[in-house]
């Protein structure tokens, strides 16, 4: 049977404090293995950032989008020819705040694929790269994957609703499917075409008349480049409502958009430079 030390209080003192010590921090990384997973795993520990008040699930046009493509690789779904994307893709299901901030790079495992190997047929179809991986900032102030940077950028603030890596994957998934505007949008009349121009209030209306929410959209010149559904968190639509009401979003829409705007059809790949960038997937899009 252990022993306590026989010597003079103050080294008792000492000794008690140093075994104190080693406990505190055995627990402090057993807390944190179980949180994230493998200590090396682990990112934006000191991220304090206070829990997120809703979602807001950004979508591509890939037609404005691909127009800015000068040069193609294999993470570029631009450059897939006959196979590009032809309406809406996900950018990425984003916690914000109701003041319009948002908290990013929160705590949380990095990207694995491997994670989310079950879903890569499906994402790469419906939340490709729009660009290639090089261009990517992730949260360590280098470059990355799309999906790495969706992830460790938005999905790690998105707890508790959020539970893991494909979780978050497949919540946003299950709404894009769930929520097609795509689909809603070609119903109304309103179709790729490099040649049509559409009324900004037809397209914001056919989205009412739909979800019966006001959803916010964002111009490139003329041409919508995204449009954003906005999620409570128990994930049931809402009004993307930034600062204080519907109004503000339509003027918010109106002040990126012109009156009358495009959905342009993506440009042929054959008039883009060709890099030969390796890597796996298709992952890219901006900073977002």
């Amino acid at each position: 049977m252990a022993t306590l030390p026989t010597g003079p209080a103050s080294s008792f003192a000492a000794t008690k404090g140093v075994l104190l010590s080693v406990v505190w921090i055995g627990l402090c990384c057993i807390a944190k293995i179980n949180a994230g997973g493998d200590l090396g795993r682990v990112i934006g520990t000191g991220n304090n950032e206070r829990e997120f008040d809703y979602f807001k699930l950004s979508l591509i046009w890939p037609g404005t989008s691909c127009a800015a493509t000068r040069h193609c690789c294999s993470s570029n779904a631009c450059c897939r020819r006959s196979d590009a994307p032809t309406g809406f893709t996900i950018h990425g299901l984003w916690p914000d705040y109701s003041d319009g901030t948002w908290p990013a790079c929160c705590s949380g495992k990095k990207f694995d694929v491997k994670e989310i190997s079950s879903l890569l047929s499906t994402m790469n179809k419906y939340w490709p790269s729009l660009s290639c991986d090089s261009n990517i900032s992730n949260c360590y102030g280098g470059t990355g994957l799309f999906w790495e940077h969706e992830w460790e950028k938005h999905g790690t603030c998105s707890s508790p609703v959020v539970r893991d890596e494909y979780d978050y994957f497949v919540k946003t998934l299950d709404l894009y499917f769930k929520y097609n505007v795509t689909e809603v949008l070609n119903k109304a009349g309103y179709v790729a075409s490099n040649s049509e121009k559409y009324p900004l209030g037809g397209i914001i209306s056919a989205i009412q008349n739909a979800f019966y929410v006001t959803p916010e959209l964002q111009c490139s010149g003329d041409s919508i480049d995204e449009l954003r559904l906005c999620f409570s968190k128990d994930l049931k639509l809402t009004n993307c409502e930034a600062e204080s009401s519907t109004k503000s979003v339509l003027i918010n829409s109106e002040t990126s958009c012109p009156k009358y705007v495009r959905l342009p059809e993506v440009v042929s790949s054959s008039k883009f430079n060709v890099l030969h960038v390796t890597g796996s997937g298709n992952y890219g899009h901006d900073a977002s």
